[in-house]
Formats: structure tokens, C-alpha cells, sequence
């Protein structure tokens, strides 16, 4: 890895609050009430502790539309695919980069041969000048970041690139496969997506009987499309990523059960998932829901409900929706089975 990118990983954390805090007012615009750095995390509004507007890096989400509470969750791809660990964004002024360079240089911790050669890099004319001082407000420094939460993953480290110069309107160097694009950003608002927990209504509740269909719903009320949106505000980018729940699987903790229906996947039909239990429905099968043949004993089945939440993304450029991985959310609730064999209905 080349030093300027070790030094951009270890140093950019400690350095780029006093750098970036004293930029133009582009910057300070860029950042929630013009303050902190581009490469912090920075949050304006909220509710108990949900983040509404942040900014990460160059990227600013919106996730006023997303969902909260203390149960909701990430998604899980139903595939192999996550969204990228570290992408290239606008980070410096010249001003900037020449207070973020030149302390390091002066320091000398990482070697005369070293900052002799990024001081002809950057200031000298091989390739830029004095770090593009002429061309100020017409363009921006690049730099990486690495996406929160993944700074211990191993694609943190591709992003290894010199920090470079990007004239505004011009796109990035084709050689820099990670450089955000409207589709980058669909894929970090991914990652930003937080669904409601996939506690479902049972009938009975917590405690059924053996060979009696338990009926299973989710709340409507609860289950309606959530979105984050990310944009680089001082390329005029943007995309929203949309999270829209298809279908409910249930898994009833046991080989000793029949599902409802036999797949145990329950689709979303008319807005809703599952059908709560009414009186006069005893004789019938639920639409969505399981019968366990077998006693629990002295303990209890962990029955597992899980969501899968189509996903999609609209953005700069873009004709239409754009499909991402399908996501899922579950989560985990113990049902009491008791060894009745007869009931009164």
C-alpha cells in the first residue's frame, strides 16, 4: 500500500478536523450546520437516537423515511454481495490538502525520500502545481473512505490510490473503479436500510396446542416500504434505495410441524401479510401459520419469522427502478406446544 494512503487512514482521522473545518463555505455547507469534517460522521435532528440527516465522508443520507425504534434492523442480502468497503469521493480545497499534507511533511516521521517526492507530486509541477492553487472552486481533491463499520474488513484496503484532482463537471479517472457514482451510493444507502422487527401475531399466542393450527399475521400498519437516500451534494448526485416488504417465511423451530402454507412462505397480498385469527375460524386452515405435531415438553420452539424485503434504487441517470439483492430481517419468539390432543371448540 502506497504511504500516502497509510497516512490518509492513521492521519485523516486526528487531521481533518482542523483542516476541513477551516475550508470555504462550500465545505462548510456540505457539512450539517457548518461544522466537523468531511470525514466524520456529523448528525443534525433525530429521535431518540435515530439518525435522520448525517453525513459520512463526502456522502450525506437522509434517513427520515427509514425505519426506527429500538427493534428495527439492517438488512441481510440474499446473496454473497455487500456494498463496497471504501470508496473515492471530493474531500479537499487545494487549501485544504496543503494544510493536510505539509504538517506531515514537516514532521518528517515518514521520510526525506518520501515527502521529497510528494512535495514534487503536489506542489512542484510533476504533476501538479503548488497544489492546484489556480484552479480553486473549480474542482476538488479526491481521497478515499472507508464505509462505517467496515474498517476492519479486508476491501477497506482497495482504495489505495494517491489523492487526486477531479475538474468540477469532469468525471473521475476511468482507472478508479471506486469512485461514487449514483450507483455506489444506492448500494451505501443499502447498507444505511433499517426494517421493523419480524415479531409476528400468533393465535394462540405464546402458547398453542399440538395439532392445532396457529394462525400467524404481521401488522400491516407496520410493514409498508422504508428508503434512505444518499448524496454527494457537491457533485449534484444522488440516489434513494427502497426497501419494500414481498413475503414473511416461517420457520417453526421444529421438523415436527406442517407450515401454512406448506412452503411456509406467506406473500404480501393486499398490503398485508398473514390474516389475524376470528372467531368462527376454527375449523378452518390460516392462510399463514403452522401446527406442531409434537409437544414442546418442558420448554419451548423457537419459532423464526423472517422478512424478505425486495430492494430497489432510483437516482441521477437512472431510467426507472434499478433492482439490488433481495434483503431479509428476522428475528426469534418461543412457543409453548402442549400435549392436548382434544380441544373444545
Amino acid at each position: 500500500m502506497p504511504a500516502v494512503r497509510r497516512i490518509s487512514v492513521c492521519a485523516t482521522i486526528l487531521a481533518s478536523v482542523g483542516v476541513l473545518a477551516s475550508g470555504p463555505t462550500a465545505w462548510a455547507d456540505f457539512v450539517p450546520g457548518g461544522k466537523g469534517s468531511g470525514s466524520e460522521t456529523q448528525v443534525t435532528g433525530g429521535q431518540e437516537g435515530q439518525k435522520l440527516t448525517s453525513t459520512a465522508g463526502a456522502i450525506v443520507f437522509d434517513r427520515s423515511k427509514n425505519g426506527s425504534g429500538n427493534a428495527a434492523g439492517p438488512v441481510t442480502s440474499t446473496t454473497t454481495w455487500t456494498p463496497p468497503a471504501c470508496y473515492y469521493a471530493p474531500k479537499y480545497s487545494p487549501d485544504q490538502l496543503k494544510k493536510y499534507l505539509t504538517p506531515i511533511w514537516e514532521a518528517g516521521s515518514t521520510g526525506y525520500e518520501w515527502d521529497a517526492e510528494q512535495r514534487k507530486h503536489y506542489e512542484d509541477g510533476e504533476p501538479y502545481k503548488d497544489f492546484n492553487k489556480d484552479k480553486a472552486g473549480k474542482g476538488y481533491w479526491w481521497d478515499s473512505f472507508v464505509t462505517e463499520g467496515r474498517e476492519g474488513d479486508p476491501g477497506a484496503l482497495d482504495c489505495d490510490e494517491q489523492i487526486f484532482w477531479v475538474d468540477q463537471g469532469d468525471p473521475p479517472p476511468a482507472d478508479i473503479p471506486q469512485a461514487i457514482t449514483p450507483e455506489m451510493l444506492a448500494q451505501l444507502a443499502y447498507a444505511e436500510i433499517r426494517v421493523p422487527s419480524t415479531r409476528v401475531d400468533l393465535a394462540p399466542d405464546g402458547t398453542t396446542k399440538v395439532n392445532l393450527p396457529t394462525w400467524a399475521w404481521l401488522d400491516a400498519a407496520d410493514f409498508q416500504p422504508v428508503s434512505v437516500t444518499a448524496s454527494v451534494p457537491l457533485l449534484n448526485i444522488q440516489a434513494t434505495t427502497t426497501a419494500e416488504p414481498v413475503s414473511l417465511t416461517i420457520d417453526p423451530g421444529t421438523a415436527d410441524a406442517q407450515t401454512y402454507p406448506a412452503s411456509g412462505e406467506c406473500a404480501l397480498t393486499n398490503g398485508k401479510i398473514g390474516e389475524p385469527y376470528a372467531k368462527g375460524k376454527a375449523d378452518q386452515n390460516p392462510p399463514c401459520g403452522v401446527k406442531y405435531l409434537r409437544s414442546s415438553g418442558n420448554g419451548s420452539y423457537q419459532l423464526k419469522a423472517t422478512v424478505t424485503w425486495k430492494i430497489h434504487w432510483t437516482g441521477t441517470g437512472t431510467n426507472g427502478q434499478q433492482a439490488l439483492p433481495d434483503g431479509t430481517f428476522g428475528a426469534d419468539q418461543n412457543v409453548i406446544v402442549q400435549e392436548i390432543q382434544a380441544v373444545n371448540r
